[in-house]
């Protein structure tokens, strides 16, 4: 029976680990590495990232339309790190000129990244996976003095919040202790 949860933390809160212990009874992963490496810092936090997680586990790095990509693997569960690179990816890719943009393409922007996560959990369910996904939770600081940080900020709180009621369980990590707070 497939099983989709959530871990939300702030940057460097430990969720990352908790949600590896959730899965350290198995080698039977997939891990889902959304990140692309776009600066030196990047390149060092995928680095030790890559050094801490399960050598055993399967790695596929990629962050958009995952839920054609998992049919081909067969691994029982699913780890995915994480969905506000994934929602940054996504953002994007769509486009990159935040300054101008109207309210309405800004929905239709959040709408097609739900989309893309409801396909892969639908897909995730469909295939009979058990599934730990990894997010920032973004919202309990100060307001963005940007708006492109603003925008990201909202989009990000809606995806985890889409995300958390498709989950089954959903944990908050807070130096490195985890909360349940669904499920």
């Amino acid at each position: 029976m497939s099983k989709l949860t959530l871990v939300t933390g702030g940057c460097r809160s430990g969720k990352s680990k908790y949600g590896e212990n959730l899965l350290k009874h198995t080698d039977d992963v997939l891990y889902i590495a959304t990140a692309i490496v776009t600066d030196d810092e990047m390149k060092h936090r995928i680095e030790k990232h890559k050094e801490s997680r399960n050598k055993k586990w399967q790695t596929l790095e990629s962050y958009k339309d995952l839920h054609k990509k998992i049919e081909r693997f067969t691994e029982r569960y699913i780890f995915l790190d994480c969905v506000t690179i994934m929602t940054t990816n996504l953002m994007f890719e769509i486009t990159t000129n935040y300054d101008n943009i109207s309210d309405d393409e800004i929905d239709k922007i959040c709408d097609s990244i739900k989309n893309e996560f409801t396909l892969f959990l639908e897909k995730c369910k469909e295939l009979d996976k058990e599934v730990v996904l990894i997010t920032n939770e973004v919202g309990w600081g100060l307001v963005p003095e940007n708006k492109l940080s603003r925008i990201f900020r909202d989009i990000q709180g809606f995806i985890n919040q889409h995300v958390a009621n498709i989950c089954d369980e959903v944990y908050l990590v807070c130096c490195g202790q985890g909360l349940k707070i669904k499920g």
